[in-house]
């Protein structure tokens, strides 16, 4: 066997247990916490008074306009000066769900607007509230249109979280680091880094072909709202 083909699957088991105990984990929880805080922000700049939508602005208009790292930074690193320590794992799941929520807020903002005003005047001549018209009728129609944008940003967020690395989460490029650091054979390590992370997203966007399929083919969200 090639030396450079031991290395790899001897590194492989530390690799793949720093995905599934932190890479996963952070993904799934940044993503559905970023998901939960850009409903509401697309909600606020949507429906609520102007005050409060332009705190909302504002949040998106920073978040989107600096980069992600810088972020991470000043959660962990900043946050110190003022009397404020976090664990590296929860100032970077802070730090991922404020991205994600800045970002997807925007989208879930741009599908609620794509549904024609027509269906909520239908809603409230059927005697709906505002809520029931949002939740039965609005989310479901919006929630289609969402489904391919949303996907693709979960899975950026799969590679993003390399970027933790910087902040000493353990997760799989952290992980490579450090193994590459007895080794001394970067080359073969952040190729094969690459790899699990070229494996995890092309499995993602495999099942978000059929997801989107599906949702086609059985009229998405829409069906199941009527």
């Amino acid at each position: 066997m090639p030396p450079w083909l031991n290395l790899m699957l001897e590194s492989l088991p530390s690799l793949l247990w720093a995905c599934l105990l932190f890479t996963v984990p952070l993904t799934l929880l940044s993503f559905t916490f970023g998901l939960a805080v850009g409903f509401g922000a697309a909600l606020v700049r949507l429906f609520a008074p102007w005050p409060f939508a332009a705190v909302i602005r504002f949040y998106v208009w920073i978040i989107r306009g600096t980069p992600l790292l810088v972020q991470l930074f000043l959660i962990f690193y900043g946050l110190p000066s003022v009397g404020i320590t976090l664990d590296a794992f929860p100032a970077a799941l802070i730090g991922f769900t404020l991205n994600v929520g800045a970002y997807t807020s925007e989208i879930i903002r741009a599908t609620l607007i794509s549904v024609p005003k027509g269906q909520w005047e239908a809603s409230f001549s059927i005697g709906m509230t505002w809520s029931q018209a949002m939740w039965r009728i609005i989310v479901p129609q919006a929630g289609r249109v969402a489904v391919p944008p949303l996907s693709n940003t979960f899975i950026s967020l799969i590679k993003d979280t390399s970027l933790a690395a910087a902040i000493t989460v353990p997760e799989l490029f952290r992980a490579g680091q450090r193994i590459v650091a007895t080794t001394y054979e970067p080359l073969i390590l952040y190729v094969e880094v690459a790899l699990i992370y070229l494996a995890v997203s092309s499995l993602l966007s495999m099942l978000q072909g059929r997801l989107e399929k599906r949702l086609a083919r059985y009229g998405g969200f829409i069906g199941a709202a009527s």
